[in-house]
């Protein structure tokens, strides 16, 4: 898993190592900016520490450096005092003292800024985006197989966010290719949820490489 998000996260840093270069040469009229469409919606896939993730967005364009956007996703989140074992003799592994698998589904609104559009070209768009809402929190039984836990699940509702910073690739003006690089937190107003026996979490801090794909429209 950390050699994927190595992977991912060389997609936006190459491109920066080019800022100094792409417009050397001679002094020419500053060339308008690229204009995209207003509105984009697609999928994300999501990859942390703890797995896999999938969600959706839809962004709306406000101004040349605002967008407003929603979105919904769903990932495993894990306790980081959690020490997986390999059994060498069934070749299984499991994860000492678990006793509840915990998944977040949160929905946020935000806003994406974009930065230093008058210094790179319009084939990298960075930005930094924020966002907040609620969260459908569930937790199925670790002792269970996973498909069958789900028929043991329990929720709770919490609230959280998330703060980051990525950027769009490309100038196709019908598709969208993006990297994120967020951290989420999630704070309950109860006891929390009890990922490991005996130890409760009231806040859940994760960190996700998130791949964009969608459309503009």
């Amino acid at each position: 898993m950390k050699r994927i998000i190595s992977v991912l996260a060389l997609l936006v840093v190459i491109p920066f190592s080019n800022l100094y270069t792409q417009g050397i040469g001679e002094l020419a009229p500053p060339k308008p900016p690229e204009i995209f469409p207003d509105n984009s919606w697609g999928m994300d896939i999501m990859f942390g520490e703890a797995g896999f993730g999938l969600g959706s967005f839809y962004r709306k364009q406000l101004s040349m450096k605002w967008t407003a956007f929603a979105d919904l996703s769903i990932s495993e989140v894990k306790d980081e005092r959690e020490f997986e074992f390999y059994d060498p003799f069934f070749g299984i592994s499991f994860t000492v003292n678990k006793k509840n698998r915990v998944f977040t589904i949160p929905v946020n609104f935000g806003l994406q800024y974009r930065i230093f559009e008058n210094v790179i070209y319009d084939n990298l768009r960075p930005y930094i985006n924020f966002g907040a809402g609620p969260t459908l929190v569930l937790t199925t039984p670790y002792e269970k197989e996973f498909f069958n836990a789900f028929g043991d699940t329990k929720t709770k509702t919490a609230v959280g966010g998330y703060v980051g910073f990525g950027a769009n690739f490309g100038l196709d003006k019908s598709s969208l290719i993006g990297l994120n690089f967020r951290y989420y937190y999630t704070h309950f107003f109860d006891e929390g949820v009890e990922s490991l026996f005996g130890r409760y979490k009231k806040n859940i801090g994760s960190f996700f490489v998130t791949l964009n794909i969608g459309l503009m429209y």
